[in-house]
């Protein structure tokens, strides 16, 4: 497989974002959805900051004030045994995964940019948390254009758990709150981007705690707000680059052989990887490719160390003629982007008989 990664890759590192928050650093800019508007290519980034504290022994967690409308601060102190805190992005129960805390706030910040390369960033969020299902903050946003309408949806994290919320914008200023269309436990939400045969589709990736694995479902809806029919669509492979974790990544957009979806797969230690999957293009339920390989691997140094490093994971893509621009979030910390054949990745798929 042939990968152009840009030159001047990373595009937008955390050094490039002022922080929205007195007393706080940015942490990661990554991970964000793309949208072409009017001649620009437009990054919704999620912007990770965090409070600066000045005691290495303790650790600071910003939690938003549904009332106040504001952050309030949690300070807890390393040697308390109730928590563990061997995860920089979290603070766990002790003795077990149970989450307790985020240590930093993710919000939805503009980047814009003329060329696709060179970005601008806004000074202010476009979307930050205003709920009570979204004060841990929100994450890994995801755009689908339908018409004049671009729907974004995101994951909304709170102590009740992890759901995706949506909002409508026709302009990227304001826009249009729905709420929360997945319940928890769910994320990597991806909506198809246009009505096939009377109906949106949209892949989901339940967070199954009982029983089941983290794989991709897909569900139906009448009016993009209420989601239903759910079916488990495609699973981990033992022993390949996707036996540990499956999503959704980009907007899967169409091709003469069917809705091409690039997707992110984990292996068990947590090596993030982009591959495809291809869909029937009158009803995506229906499998018929997907990669043995992946397309995309954390191979450069901007991917294999950040702040979790050994991660390529994708919220969007630009199709031009052969050409796939596939911007992506690497080591949890910036945003690059590289380009990729079409015919060269529906090549490469393995086709189901």
């Amino acid at each position: 497989m042939n990968i152009y990664r840009y030159e001047n890759n990373p595009l937008v590192t955390p050094n490039d974002v002022i922080p929205y928050h007195d007393g706080f650093e940015v942490i990661g800019a990554f991970n964000a959805g793309i949208a072409k508007y009017k001649d620009e290519t437009l990054m919704l980034l999620r912007v990770a900051e965090r409070p600066i504290s000045k005691n290495e022994n303790e650790v600071k967690i910003p939690v938003y004030n549904v009332e106040r409308k504001d952050l309030d601060i949690i300070t807890l102190n390393k040697d308390d045994e109730r928590y563990d805190f061997s995860d920089p992005r979290t603070v766990n129960y002790a003795g077990s995964s149970k989450f307790a805390y985020l240590t930093s706030i993710s919000y939805i910040r503009i980047a814009r940019s003329k060329d696709g390369k060179n970005f601008t960033i806004d000074d202010k969020p476009f979307i930050y948390p205003s709920n009570k299902l979204e004060v841990f903050g929100v994450e890994d946003p995801r755009v689908t254009q339908i018409g004049d309408k671009y729907y974004v949806y995101f994951s909304a994290i709170s102590p009740v758990g992890i759901g995706e919320s949506m909002v409508v914008t026709e302009d990227f200023e304001t826009y249009e709150h729905k709420g929360m269309i997945f319940a928890p436990e769910n994320k990597d939400v991806i909506i198809f981007p246009e009505n096939i045969n009377g109906k949106y589709y949209a892949l989901n990736r339940p967070g199954l705690k009982s029983v089941g694995d983290l794989e991709v479902w897909i569900a139906e809806s009448k009016d993009l707000i209420h989601w239903g029919n759910h079916k488990h669509l495609f699973g981990l492979r033992e022993g390949m680059w996707d036996s540990g974790r499956i999503g959704g990544g980009a907007v899967p957009f169409k091709t003469e052989k069917g809705w091409l979806e690039l997707y992110h797969g984990a292996t068990e230690d947590n090596r993030y990887c982009m591959g495809g999957v291809l869909f029937d293009i009158d009803d995506p339920t229906k499998i018929i490719a997907r990669s043995n390989k992946p397309l995309v691997e954390p191979d450069a140094d901007y991917e294999a160390k950040g702040f979790f490093g050994g991660v390529v994971f994708s919220c969007g893509a630009i199709v031009e003629g052969d050409t796939i621009k596939m911007y992506y979030g690497c080591a949890d910390t910036s945003m690059a982007c590289c380009e990729l054949s079409l015919q060269e990745v529906l090549d490469s798929l393995e086709y189901i008989e």
